[in-house]
């Protein structure tokens, strides 16, 4: 049994998902401009490293809050 965390939903177009499974992680980003992405990582510091440098501080401007809410979520899957 794989275990599945939500990290965010606005819908069911834009959303961020991912799966332990044993020490593999994926990561599934959902959105409604681009379709399904799916990203595997074999470790936390990859999946953080991937995720710093996809949700730019400069994406978030005036929504610092989403961003620090997302890298969170991420950080205790």
């Amino acid at each position: 049994m794989f275990k599945k965390h939500e990290i965010f939903k606005t819908d069911k177009y834009n959303m961020l998902t991912v799966e332990v499974q044993g020490k593999t992680l994926i990561v599934r980003e959902i959105s409604d401009q681009w379709g399904e992405e799916t990203h595997t990582f074999v470790s936390r510091p990859e999946m953080m490293h991937w995720a710093e440098n996809r949700f730019k501080p400069e994406q978030f401007t005036g929504r610092e809050e989403e961003r620090e809410n997302i890298l969170k979520a991420l950080k205790e899957v």
